[in-house]
């Protein structure tokens, strides 16, 4: 997890000194804050308009997958941010392997949900369909 964490910075930085470089090259003078701003920004932007074409799309089939995707989402944050806490403070270690067993468990207790799901709407799709034909 610690070396994940490190190639993670490692890029960031390498991307960091690149853009900063280019900046510079151009005779833009910009702030490390003014860089932040405008990267984020245009990257966040960009993050955006991807996820509302993907969500506007999901949701014309499933609300559910679009409650599936947030909570994941959610789910990454937690465990990372779990797993980062655990080597601050040293209450246990700092593993790759501990990230991909939590987002597994969150995977097979959504499973079951899933499948508890279509069965309720399979009995209810079941009882419309049976009631539909008992009235004509």
């Amino acid at each position: 997890m610690r070396e994940i964490i490190l190639l993670l910075a490692d890029v960031v930085n390498i991307w960091h000194d690149l853009i900063w470089k280019f900046a510079d090259m151009m005779g833009w003078n910009v702030s490390d804050k003014d860089l932040h701003f405008w990267v984020i920004g245009i990257l966040g932007i960009i993050g955006l308009i991807f996820v509302d074409i993907v969500f506007h799309a999901l949701a014309k089939w499933s609300i559910t997958a679009i409650s599936f995707l947030f909570t994941f989402a959610m789910v990454l944050v937690f465990v990372f941010a779990v797993e980062i806490q655990q080597k601050i403070t040293g209450s246990g270690n700092m593993e790759f392997g501990d990230a991909v067993v939590s987002i597994l468990g969150f995977f097979l207790f959504c499973s079951f949900y899933f499948i508890i799901l279509l069965v309720f709407r399979g009995v209810r799709k079941y009882k419309k369909h049976k009631d539909d034909k008992n009235i004509a």
